[in-house]
């Protein structure tokens, strides 16, 4: 209840503020559970996620310092996010989200690079997948990086692209492995060539 009014009070002030998003290749979603995966490019793009994918909800980890602040924990608590150390993570971090795929209707959204400031891919997605026995979705955003520009009405894009499907007799080690995340940056990488083939993620914090 709380999070479909959350990503729907979202839906609104997105509208609002930056219009209506471009959502291509929806039809590519695989019913059922899934693992959404995308390139992280600013603090927001997992509400363009959710808002576009409702009534559909997601299972989030996010770094335990934002939940320092109750009111703030109680409210991410409340929308299906669970703090992780990102020093210390331990195996509930692809624990928690294989149980939450397998025994609930909500689907786990992930970033593979971890952070905005980083393009190298880390495997727990796909071990997630795997485990859970649920496809990688991934997609990407092309949009407003920051408030201002999103106040500027710049306009987003958002790209589905063909579901990953991960044998579940095949044993992740480290050659497999590369093979997946050659597939992810591949997926992505034509996903934004759909969208714009100039286009460039340019890291915010790398500006100043």
């Amino acid at each position: 209840m709380f999070y479909s009014f959350v990503f729907s009070f979202a839906k609104c002030v997105i509208w609002i503020f930056n219009g209506r998003i471009r959502v291509t290749n929806k039809n590519k979603i695989p019913k059922g559970n899934y693992v959404l995966i995308a390139p992280h490019r600013t603090w927001f793009d997992m509400m363009y996620f959710g808002v576009v994918l409702l009534p559909k909800q997601f299972y989030f980890l996010a770094k335990k310092e934002l939940f320092k602040n109750p009111i703030l924990a109680w409210c991410l608590k409340k929308c299906n996010v669970e703090p992780v150390d990102r020093n210390n993570p331990g195996i509930a971090v692809v624990k928690n989200p294989i149980k939450v795929l397998r025994k609930t209707n909500l689907s786990v959204m992930v970033f593979p690079s971890g952070t905005r400031h980083s393009t190298k891919l880390k495997g727990g997605a796909a071990m997630i997948a795997k485990m859970a026995g649920v496809p990688l979705l991934p997609v990407v955003y092309q949009g407003p990086l920051t408030i201002k520009e999103l106040l500027c009405r710049k306009k987003a894009h958002i790209n589905f692209g063909n579901p990953i499907y991960i044998d579940k007799n095949e044993k992740l080690n480290d050659e497999s492995q590369a093979k997946i995340e050659e597939k992810m940056k591949n997926a992505f990488k034509k996903l934004d060539n759909e969208i714009d083939p100039n286009y460039v993620y340019i890291d915010e914090s790398k500006k100043r």
